[in-house]
């Protein structure tokens, strides 16, 4: 006789208690995903279960996933497979995989690792419980629900956030804009904005929970609008709310910047004057291959109008190298538009083909990897240079600087951000400062990535 040794079972056998069930989630990706476990977790806390510490400990482990790279899909297989020595040692445990890389890649998870119990993608975590019940009394075929939702922005739910300075709040799913080398659209469904009086809601539970700053995001984040209210009108509405301190978005896309949106960013002192804005690449031909929907010329009059309304704002980018066509002449222009710009930072990648996208199906991989992965090390080579003269302009200077916590180069320094993003490490020669307070402090000197300095009155 086969008897289930599950720890409920067990408990109900001695007759004690029943401990709340114990979900453990991993998160892969960008600030989307990152708010997406919070959701995640907050949804079956509000069905009993509590938050394990390692995977070893619960009886669901949750992997969510991105599906942007073919890195980051690689990573997540070899992590499941890791997993599966948990599932090993107790059968009971049912492993997850959720989000874009789930809806994504069904038919592959099914192939590549037949141990895990649930396929849910970013439309379904509203069903979650009833998902895991599934599972629990099939443990046979994974249950799968990659069903995306035009209508589910997830409203009304609280999400469990993790201890921080910041809290994310998800003002957009989905995205319209369909680069041909991207697999959002098709993995988290057309973009719809979030109603306002959900954003507001949240961030007043999020001063309440005392984070003292705010991230608004989405895949195209200036691009919100629901009814009369876009993007500008909300950040001027979560400005107003009384004990936020700091506001930051992420990612705005360029043809959404609009001239009201550097206006308020200009006179509103809770929005950081710092914007991640990805260009992708410095070439006409290429931007226009990617359907990126603007061209250099309005890129570059974008940042002018940007930095003359804000001088001195910090700006960061994305960069794509060995793109479909891109010449050295292509690439050479991007190296060239980088060196004009000195962005404060860059995410730099060498393109990677993604199933399912126009670029897979319609345009030829023609970049040599050795190519790809040259223009890369030169493309991070200059933005590490423009990064390191960059960060000097800080120097001598006095910044307001947000404290996240201790240093973890000392418990006697304290550690933080600039309005320009930019870290700073301070000694603790004041006392009463705590962890979410905003405190002035004199840069006295700079590293290639961080500043370092003293808190001044």
């Amino acid at each position: 006789m086969n008897i289930d040794t599950s720890p409920n079972l067990i408990d109900l056998a001695l007759g004690q208690p029943q401990r709340p069930r114990r979900v453990f989630i991993e998160t892969y990706g960008c600030q989307m995903n990152v708010a997406d476990s919070e959701l995640m977790a907050g949804i079956l806390q509000g069905e009993g279960w509590e938050k394990a510490d390692a995977p070893e400990d619960a009886d669901v482990i949750l992997v969510n996933t991105c599906a942007v790279r073919e890195k980051a899909e690689e990573r997540v297989f070899g992590r499941v497979a890791t997993l599966n020595g948990v599932k090993y040692q107790r059968p009971d445990v049912l492993i997850g995989v959720t989000g874009c890389m789930a809806e994504h890649l069904r038919d592959k998870l099914t192939e590549r690792a037949p141990w895990v119990d649930l396929i849910i993608g970013p439309d379904a975590y509203r069903r979650l419980p009833d998902l895991i019940q599934q599972a629990e009394a099939v443990r046979t075929d994974p249950i799968i629900d990659i069903r995306l939702d035009r209508e589910e922005t997830y409203e009304g739910l609280d999400p469990v956030r993790k201890e921080g300075i910041t809290g994310w709040v998800s003002i957009q799913r989905g995205c319209d804009k369909f680069c041909t080398f991207c697999i959002v659209p098709y993995t988290r469904g057309r973009e719809r904005g979030v109603p306002p009086r959900e954003v507001l809601r949240q961030v007043r539970q999020l001063v309440e929970e005392g984070y003292p700053e705010v991230t608004l995001l989405g895949q195209t984040v200036n691009s919100y609008r629901y009814e009369d209210v876009d993007f500008a009108d909300l950040v001027e509405a979560v400005a107003a709310i009384e004990g936020v301190k700091r506001i930051r978005f992420t990612s705005p896309y360029p043809i959404d910047f609009t001239p009201k949106l550097i206006a308020l960013m200009a006179r509103e002192p809770k929005v950081c004057k710092y914007i991640h804005l990805p260009v992708q690449s410095g070439s006409d031909d290429v931007l226009d291959r990617m359907r990126r929907g603007y061209t250099i010329a309005q890129y570059r009059q974008l940042v002018a109008d940007i930095r003359a309304a804000m001088p001195g704002i910090a700006i960061s980018t994305d960069i794509i190298t060995g793109f479909p066509g891109e010449t050295e002449d292509d690439f050479q222009q991007t190296l060239d538009l980088m060196a004009e710009l000195r962005c404060s930072f860059a995410f730099m990648f060498k393109y990677s083909e993604r199933p399912g996208t126009f670029a897979h199906k319609r345009l030829a991989d023609d970049v040599p990897e050795d190519v790809k992965g040259e223009r890369l090390r030169r493309v991070i080579a200059l933005q590490e240079q423009l990064g390191a003269e960059e960060i000097q302009r800080w120097v001598g200077r006095v910044e307001p600087v947000l404290v996240e916590g201790d240093s973890r180069r000392s418990p006697d320094q304290w550690s933080g951000r600039t309005d320009a993003f930019v870290t700073v490490v301070f000694d603790k020669n004041v006392p009463g400062v705590q962890r979410g307070d905003l405190v002035n402090v004199r840069i006295d000197r700079a590293s290639a990535h961080t500043l370092f300095g003293q808190i001044v009155p």
